[in-house]
């Protein structure tokens, strides 16, 4: 199974971050990563701006959300059709940043399904808050979160397991966390789908948690804005 590397900008870049997947290819060639698969997710208004200079790279696009629905007056919205129309492949969905501002695991499905009747690959993204964890309840959120999230999709999408307390706070899991949860949603989901690790990777990391059973791959939130640390993060896969 190819590991997967994505980068997820978040509400981060400016115009001039277009040329970024050149950057990337400079520093780590597209002939050398034959083994790997690297995304990257920019805000929605570079995605135009970047489809050339990532398919020159050999890097896919990805977005960082969409609607469930085709058309219609939802206002800021974009749609799956609308992202494969700007080649798109990947659309990460249900980020704790989302169903902060409310979003449920009943939307996130929705999504999910729409992203994959487009022919597009939805990340769905799990995981529970210190409080849970703390409560001993981490596995059993965890998993009923990822039932609900995905109720009728079929082997194409995949699951990134991010811990609410480590985005973007500098902590990472441990090791031995990051493994148990891993296997636990192995069990879930089966052999045939891939398990991403997100919260707070970067190049002090990578290497570690890459190496740990049933990790696919990560998703790399602030370490993916330069490509000399996201390019260390990728050739840690392997």
């Amino acid at each position: 199974m190819k590991k997967l590397i994505v980068g997820n900008w978040k509400m981060n870049g400016e115009p001039e971050c277009s040329s970024k997947p050149m950057k990337f290819d400079e520093i780590y060639p597209s002939h050398a990563r034959d083994h790997l698969d690297i995304v990257l997710c920019p805000p929605s208004l570079l995605i135009p701006g970047m489809m050339e200079l990532c398919r020159n790279a050999n890097i896919q696009l990805g977005s960082q959300n969409c609607h469930y629905l085709d058309k219609g007056a939802y206002t800021g919205e974009i749609s799956a059709g609308m992202l494969k129309n700007f080649n798109v492949k990947f659309v990460i969905l249900g980020h704790s940043e989302r169903r902060a501002m409310g979003e449920t695991s009943e939307e996130v499905s929705l999504k999910a399904i729409k992203v994959s009747e487009e022919d597009l690959t939805p990340i769905v993204c799990v995981g529970e808050s210190l409080e849970i964890r703390n409560a001993g309840q981490a596995r059993k959120f965890v998993s009923e979160q990822i039932e609900r999230s995905i109720a009728t999709l079929n082997n194409d999408f995949i699951i990134a397991y991010e811990p609410i307390w480590a985005i973007g706070t500098g902590v990472t899991a441990s090791i031995d966390d990051i493994r148990n949860m891993h296997i636990e949603i192995r069990k879930i989901i089966g052999p045939d789908i891939k398990i991403l690790y997100g919260g707070s990777v970067n190049i002090k990391n990578a290497a570690d948690i890459l190496k740990v059973e049933n990790v696919n791959g990560v998703l790399v939130g602030g370490a993916s804005l330069d490509m000399v640390d996201f390019a260390f993060i990728a050739k840690a896969a392997g």
